[in-house]
């Protein structure tokens, strides 16, 4: 048997040689360019693509690029005005619930507290007079920091300016030592927590002397009698006397 060999060299049969074409539009020694090579992308309305008018399906891709965009811009601009105003919403809503959770602490710390009024109306008056001593005043200063921690605020002093929305008027005189209405007394001191009154002050207000009214004045003026005129004396064009 006659062994096959596949090497060119006992093969009798004659083989194509590859042919390699440059297709290159620019000659990569001179740098210029070949004739008769086409070109690749044709641009449009040439004669590449057989010759179109100048609306040619580039132009066409470019004006459908620009609507896409626009269009685009248009909903982005529209997200950014919903996120805005959601995170508005929620902003105001946080400050909202901030809010009622302070108040509903205030109410909370001030219906405990307000259960401890007269006991601390009590201390007081043990302080005034002499009896806060040993054991007792340890255990009212540890209270006193106890309600002062939660934010329990003691007014109504001798001097202040009276507030009808802070103070209870239980007496009203006039004096000469005030400029305007003032507390003079204290009977009951109030109480406070944040904004919230607890209790009212329980004072005694007074208030500047009233000046008289300036036509009062000219009208006792003139109905009082000059001391130096005889009541029996009579004008002598008196009518009255002539009769």
């Amino acid at each position: 048997m006659t062994p096959v060999f596949d090497d060119p060299v006992f093969d009798d049969e004659p083989r194509e040689t590859p042919v390699v074409r440059d297709k290159r539009r620019l000659d990569p020694e001179t740098g210029l360019r070949r004739e008769g090579v086409p070109d690749l992308h044709p641009a449009s309305g040439t004669a590449a693509d057989g010759g179109g008018s100048g609306a040619g399906p580039g132009k066409r891709d470019v004006a459908g690029g620009d609507n896409l965009l626009a269009d685009v811009e248009r909903q982005l601009a529209e997200r950014t005005d919903d996120l805005k105003r959601l995170q508005a919403e929620y902003v105001n809503y946080k400050k909202r619930v901030d809010r009622d959770r302070e108040v509903t602490r205030q109410n909370a710390i001030g219906s405990v507290v307000g259960q401890l009024l007269p006991v601390l109306d009590d201390i007081g008056r043990a302080r005034e007079h002499g009896e806060l001593v040993g054991g007792f005043r340890a255990v009212a200063e540890s209270l006193e920091r106890a309600v002062d921690g939660l934010g329990l605020v003691a007014y109504g002093a001798v001097g202040d300016p009276f507030d009808p929305y802070l103070h209870d008027a239980l007496t009203h005189t006039y004096s000469d030592d005030v400029d305007g209405p003032t507390c003079v007394h204290v009977m009951q001191v109030g109480y406070r927590i944040g904004d919230r009154i607890l209790r009212p002050a329980r004072v005694g207000v007074a208030e500047p002397q009233p000046q008289p009214h300036p036509d009062a004045v000219s009208t006792d003026a003139e109905s009082e009698p000059d001391p130096n005129e005889d009541p029996a004396e009579v004008p002598a064009n008196d009518p009255v006397a002539e009769r």
